[in-house]
């Protein structure tokens, strides 16, 4: 198996660098559609056959639709920022690659609730990586595959201050030219 720096054939250092940077702004709108809420737009990143595992609004197995519903239900009332980087590709055919990237996120319920991952606290900060399978689908790469590993979670204070919302939020439809 090539190592994630490497092409898969001799001569395919470009078709490389294009398909990871087109991984790459795939999850970037992973990120952006969780945090900006924009539910329809995130089911449209994944592939039909999707599954999910290890995440808390949605069981092992789960396809894009169930995932979609438990995470517009999970978030609804919160707060979330993700962050993904220092992504590591293995392309493992011409339309398949495999991807783990490091993570952050935080997470806090504006509406009170406490936090099953955190009892007694209204949010998390967390760190891990997501396991990813992505798969080209005519121009566009789309994640067939997500799990979610967990390194560290840190409470939010039930007595943490309030939070504050930015000065600017942010254009669902900034990047729709």
């Amino acid at each position: 198996m090539p190592t994630p720096s490497t092409p898969p054939h001799a001569g395919d250092a470009l078709d490389y660098l294009l398909c990871v940077d087109a991984i790459r702004q795939t999850k970037a709108r992973y990120c952006r559609f969780i945090d900006t809420k924009q539910w329809d737009r995130l089911a449209s990143i994944f592939t039909e056959d999707c599954r999910f595992e290890g995440l808390g609004s949605a069981p092992a197995g789960a396809d894009v639709a169930m995932f979609v519903q438990g995470v517009s239900t999970r978030l609804a009332n919160t707060i979330s920022v993700h962050h993904c980087h220092m992504q590591e590709t293995v392309m493992t055919g011409p339309d398949t690659a495999r991807v783990i990237w490091a993570m952050e996120d935080f997470v806090e319920w504006t509406d009170g609730g406490t936090v099953k991952e955190t009892p007694g606290s209204k949010g998390f900060f967390g760190y891990g990586h997501y396991e990813e399978e992505y798969r080209r689908e005519g121009a566009e790469w789309k994640i067939s595959f997500l799990r979610l590993t967990r390194l560290r979670l840190d409470p939010v204070p039930l007595d943490a201050p309030a939070p504050r919302m930015g000065q600017r939020q942010a254009t669902p439809d900034w990047l729709d030219v």
